[in-house]
């Protein structure tokens, strides 16, 4: 589980880096036209739902999670960094502490309807970290243009 936690560990590096990037937090929660969620509430959107699935779930943190907050709030640049650090610290130490049996094992949730392996949902979880670090990237692009 260290090189999944190690390939978690880039990619919210690269979060962080793509919110630093942002000129203003006017920029960072700006919405433009046919586009409906800013950089800023992406990136809260990723940390809630990676401190609850592996944080609280797996790792039993006690994070509870408010996910229309993520997608409503509007929180200073400082929040968002600090909330990432948090996701990527939790994140590392929840996966580093499974064994390769533990992915193997049926995730404690049910959450597409049907039963999941912990391994198969952490690679989804991956995959929606970088399907949102990409629309993140574009909006910072977008939005700058504006």
């Amino acid at each position: 589980m260290k090189d999944l936690a190690a390939v978690f560990e880039k990619d919210l590096k690269k979060l962080r880096e793509e919110v630093l990037q942002y000129d203003s937090e006017d920029l960072l929660f700006a919405r433009a036209e046919g586009i409906a969620n800013s950089g800023g509430n992406l990136a809260m959107h990723l940390c809630g739902n990676l401190r609850h699935f592996i944080g609280a779930v797996l790792g039993n943190s006690g994070y509870v999670r408010n996910r229309s907050e993520e997608f409503e709030g509007r929180f200073d640049r400082e929040k968002i960094i600090a909330d990432i650090d948090e996701a990527r610290a939790i994140v590392k130490t929840t996966l580093e502490s499974l064994t390769e049996t533990d992915q193997t094992k049926i995730y404690p949730q049910n959450v597409f309807g049907s039963e999941m392996t912990v391994g198969y949902f952490l690679m989804h979880l991956l995959g929606h970290l970088n399907y949102h670090l990409g629309q993140i990237n574009y909006h910072r692009r977008l939005i700058s243009q504006l």
